[in-house]
């Protein structure tokens, strides 16, 4: 599977079919409360933190290991994970002060 991220959204190429979802809609899917996993964003409904599904792939497990393992997780929650951390990294960087010479 492999992502591409337009204006219009993040566009998922499924074996050479492309399926886009816009990125308000995959961001629904995360959530935060501080009485879950002491507020970390998570998968709605589930008690898996962002920062677990990312690890789970930069360790090497692909995302179809992912949904075999945690049954109810779809391709998409996996998705709104990398761009809920695409947007997190991007809003870091335009947040930071310009160094000026």
């Amino acid at each position: 599977m492999l992502y591409l991220r337009q204006a219009s959204g993040i566009h998922a190429v499924y074996f050479g079919r492309v399926r886009v979802m816009p990125n308000k809609t995959l961001l629904e899917r995360i959530t935060s409360d501080p009485r879950i996993l002491a507020g970390q964003p998570v998968l709605r409904g589930t008690r898996l933190s962002v920062a677990y599904i990312l690890r789970l792939l930069a360790s090497g497990a692909t995302v179809d290991e992912i949904l075999q393992e945690y049954e109810g997780l779809t391709a998409e929650d996996v998705q709104a994970c990398l761009l809920f951390a695409a947007e997190t990294l991007e809003n870091i960087a335009c947040s930071r002060p310009t160094a000026y010479p």
